[in-house]
């Protein structure tokens, strides 16, 4: 995983991640959870869009990415 995206639309309210290239994508599965899962030709998760995701404020949206130990 080279670089991880994150959009957030906030005319659409969604926020998107991909954890992969977007291109990738094969199939969306949907949770029932206002997420949906985009995946690739195997199955695996490459990205999420989160509907109905608004934040109140103006101020801009900040992203802080942790890497655990294997």
């Amino acid at each position: 995983m080279a670089k991880v995206r994150v959009y957030y639309d906030r005319e659409g309210n969604t926020l998107t991640v991909w954890f992969d290239e977007p291109t990738r994508e094969y199939i969306c599965e949907e949770t029932g959870e206002e997420v949906i899962l985009m995946k690739d030709k195997e199955g695996r998760v490459i990205g999420f869009e989160r509907l109905n995701f608004t934040i109140e404020q103006e101020e801009p949206l900040h992203i802080a990415l942790e890497m655990l130990a294997a």
